[in-house]
C-alpha cells in the first residue's frame, strides 16, 4: 500500500472515526456490515481487525466480548483509535494495537485468528492485482479453519453511477483506467463527486464478483454477498430526512437488510461486503 494512501488517511484520521456515524446515510454502511457481523462471527474468540482505522468497529467487537487485534497503516487513525478504546473502557479487550498493511500480516502465525476483518476497503487502496493477491493471501492465512472472513470493497457500478450523478465528462482521459481497468489515482483531476469531500486517493474500484473469486480461489466458502447502502445508493438526501423519523427509518433498515442481497441490485452501492468462511488450511509459506 502506497506512501500516498497512508498520508491520506493520516489527513483525514478525525474523519475517519465520524464517517459512519455522521448521519444516516453513512449509518448505513455500519448498520448492514454489523448485521452480518452479529450472523456470521463465532460466539467468542480472537478477532483481527486489518484495516480497522480509527477502531470503530474494535471497539463495538470488544464490547460485545470479543478479544481484537487492530493493525492500520495510518498512525494518526491508531492514536485517534487508542484514545477511543481507552474512552469506551475496553482497552483489556484489545490486544494489541499494530500499525501496519494488510499485504504483511508476517508478525501473526499461521490460523491464529477466529474471524478477520477487513472493512473500509483496505484492499481497494492496492493497485496491482499482484498486492491484492498477497493481502488475501494473508488474510486467509492468519484465520483458522472454518473462520469467517468480513472483507467489504469499493464498488465499480457504484462509482460508474456517482461520476453521472455529479455531471462529469465521461470522456475525460482521467476516467479511462477507471473505465477500463477499475482505477482510479490520486494525481488524477478529482471527479466532482470526490472533490467535495476534498478529494481522493488511489483507489482500485471492485466488480461485484471479483472479491468472491478472490477468496474461493484460496480456500473460502463463500457466505454471502451484499450491498451496504442497497436501495440507499445516492439517495442520501431522502435517506437522512427518512433517518429522523424513528419508525420509518425502522421499517426502511428492515427492507434493506432483506434486499440488500440480491444479486439484482448488489452492484448498485458504493461498498460491497463479502462473508465468507475458511475451509482448508491455507499454506504454512509465503504463497
Amino acid at each position: 500500500m502506497s506512501e500516498t494512501v497512508k498520508k491520506w488517511y493520516d489527513t483525514r484520521a478525525k474523519y475517519e472515526w465520524t464517517r459512519l456515524s455522521q448521519d444516516g446515510y453513512h449509518q448505513l454502511e455500519y448498520l448492514v456490515t454489523m448485521h452480518f457481523l452479529e450472523k456470521y462471527l463465532p460466539k467468542t474468540g480472537l478477532v483481527l481487525d486489518a484495516g480497522g482505522g480509527p477502531g470503530r468497529y474494535t471497539i463495538e467487537l470488544a464490547k460485545k466480548g470479543y478479544e481484537v487485534v487492530l493493525l492500520d497503516l495510518s498512525p494518526k487513525c491508531l492514536t485517534i483509535a487508542r484514545k477511543e478504546i481507552e474512552k469506551a473502557g475496553v482497552g483489556c479487550m484489545v490486544k494489541e494495537i499494530v500499525k501496519g498493511s494488510v499485504t504483511d500480516l508476517s508478525r501473526f502465525r499461521n490460523e491464529l485468528f477466529d474471524a478477520v476483518l477487513c472493512l473500509g476497503g483496505p484492499l481497494s487502496h492496492l493497485l496491482q492485482k499482484s498486492e491484492r493477491e498477497r493481502a488475501a493471501n494473508e488474510l486467509v492465512r492468519v484465520a483458522k479453519e472454518k473462520a469467517s472472513l468480513f472483507i467489504s470493497v469499493f464498488n465499480r457500478y457504484g462509482l460508474f453511477r456517482v461520476l453521472l450523478r455529479s455531471g462529469e465528462n465521461l470522456t475525460d482521459s482521467s476516467h479511462k483506467e477507471m473505465f477500463t481497468r477499475g482505477t482510479h489515482r490520486a494525481y488524477y483531476r478529482h471527479p466532482k463527486a470526490f472533490r467535495r469531500t476534498g478529494g481522493f486517493t488511489d483507489a482500485y474500484f471492485f466488480l461485484p464478483n471479483e472479491v468472491k473469486e478472490l477468496f474461493e480461489d484460496k480456500g473460502v466458502q463463500t457466505l454471502t454477498l451484499a450491498t451496504c447502502e442497497g436501495l440507499s445508493t445516492d439517495l442520501e438526501e431522502a435517506t437522512n430526512l427518512l433517518s429522523k423519523d424513528r419508525k420509518n427509518w425502522r421499517k426502511w433498515l428492515e427492507i434493506l437488510l432483506q434486499t440488500c442481497t440480491d444479486p439484482c441490485i448488489i452492484g448498485l452501492g458504493n461498498h460491497l461486503l463479502y462473508v465468507g468462511r475458511k475451509l482448508r488450511s491455507s499454506c504454512t509459506h509465503e504463497c
